[in-house]
């Protein structure tokens, strides 16, 4: 490993989890080799699901021992970021594909004391962070289509990484690159090696009934790759 390059995050997806006991789902993560908390917020509009708010951020944010990492999957993001800040988000990610004004939405969420991140649709490319990426502490590459956890990772996702990568170097920007769908053992390693900094599995980890074990073992699994 890179000795200059940070070792890859882990955010476990809360979208995943059992939602009937999730103090208890976040109280078993607070140990784990989770280094953040990711909490996808739906509206039901700018994604064809709806999922939780503020209320549940809160009380997420009561039990965690790691940060809030927030993905943002709505619309008007510019009109709930105080909501979220007071919450207990330590990040926000909104998307690219919802503001219109993005880089007055990036300069809001810092003067809010948090990480700003951007997301973007598989279908949107890199290459529209140009004259933003400059500002950004995070860009988050959506591998499947927002809205449903469980879905299939999207292989060109490996290339879209390395290109990203590419124009944050001659950008000149400190920003990490995350993952949000289908990560699991079997990309996890690819992904890292492409360029990404920060890992979100939901499904990988949960599904298999013993997430701060699967966490483990992802962990030395992208701890191990050459790059």
């Amino acid at each position: 490993m890179n000795a200059t390059r940070p070792k890859p995050q882990l955010a476990p997806s809360l979208l995943a989890s059992d939602f009937a006991n999730l103090q208890a789902e976040v109280e078993r993560l607070a140990d784990s080799a989770a280094d953040w908390l990711h909490c996808d917020v739906m509206d039901g509009r700018f994604v064809p699901n709806i999922s939780f708010g503020v209320p549940v951020l809160e009380a997420i944010a009561r039990y965690a021992k790691q940060p809030l990492d927030v993905h943002l999957m709505i619309e008007s993001p510019q009109d709930y970021l105080h909501a979220i800040r007071d919450a207990g988000a330590s990040s926000i990610t909104v998307h690219y594909e919802a503001c219109p004004h993005l880089h007055r939405v990036v300069q809001q969420i810092k003067k809010l004391g948090c990480k700003a991140c951007v997301a973007l649709n598989p279908a949107t490319p890199v290459s529209l962070l140009e004259d933003i990426a400059p500002d950004l502490d995070m860009v988050l590459v959506m591998s499947v289509n927002p809205g449903f956890g469980g879905q299939t990772f999207i292989p060109n996702t490996l290339r879209k990484v390395a290109a990203l990568k590419e124009l944050l170097v001659d950008c000149g920007s400190p920003a990490l690159i995350e993952i949000d769908g289908g990560v699991s053992s079997d990309n996890a390693a690819a992904l890292v090696q492409a360029g990404a900094d920060v890992l979100v599995a939901g499904s990988f980890v949960f599904s298999g009934g013993d997430p701060v074990g699967t966490l483990a073992k992802l962990r030395q699994q992208v701890d191990e790759v050459e790059y």
